[in-house]
């Protein structure tokens, strides 16, 4: 999904080809977005799911829960999402086939709390239509209630839909791959044996990794890191 202005043609374009190299099984690449220019030409372009999301938070992730619509684009069966900022660094054909659940990675940050982190996630197209179904009818007070769109989801599902991928198939570049604290500014990040998907989610995103520039606090930095400008691509 690609709406707004944060991300550009660019990186569906880079995504596409990450998925082309570490997707063997047959497969349609649809992006759903508000401006399909410049997108290269195998890339399948719908307009974007609708939903009502109040103006403030028109560029918040809740904008995902539209997968949930049915009989979205005319797709049907297994789908990838798959978000604009990830980097895959192996084979996803097991991410599509791990589970007939909602496959999804446990949020790094609420280890143990049931949540999903909605960067990467696998489910049948019209199996959960009852998500988008439980938001148009508590968008009255469901912001109140979730702090974001991920949690809203998995509370929504619940554990009877959720099969967790393995923790080391998709892994956080801030959380997993980063040292902590003054280690920051010495060490490289490193890339976690087996994994398939890295997420940048929030600050860096994967060009300021290959930069080795951190935006925002003057004491948070990230060094050059050559292995995602490797996969990056």
């Amino acid at each position: 999904m690609k709406w707004g202005s944060a991300y550009g043609p660019r990186d569906v374009n880079t995504l596409r080809a990450m998925v082309g190299r570490h997707l063997a099984l047959p497969h349609r690449f649809v992006c759903f977005t508000d401006d399909g220019a410049g997108l290269d030409p195998s890339i399948e372009v719908q307009p974007m799911p609708r939903i009502e999301v109040p103006v403030e938070r028109q560029i918040s992730p809740w904008r995902k829960i539209g997968l949930f619509t049915p009989g979205l684009g005319g797709l049907t069966g297994r789908t990838l999402f798959l978000d604009l900022d990830v980097v895959i660094v192996g084979a996803i054909d097991p991410l599509v086939t791990w589970t007939d659940k909602v496959g999804i990675a446990e949020n790094w940050t609420q280890p143990g709390a049931g949540v999903g982190n909605s960067s990467v996630f696998t489910y049948d197209i019209d199996k959960y239509a009852f998500v988008l179904d439980t938001y148009n009818a508590t968008r009255g007070t469901l912001f109140d209630t979730y702090p974001n769109s991920q949690t809203f989801m998995s509370r929504t599902l619940g554990p009877e839909n959720i099969d967790f991928f393995p923790p080391d198939w998709v892994v956080s570049f801030k959380h997993s791959c980063m040292p902590g604290g003054l280690r920051s500014w010495f060490e490289t990040p490193r890339l976690p044996a087996g994994a398939r998907v890295v997420a940048f989610h929030g600050n860096p995103k994967p060009q300021h990794a290959i930069e080795g520039r951190y935006p925002g606090k003057w004491y948070k930095h990230v060094r050059r890191t050559p292995w995602v400008a490797e996969h990056w691509r």
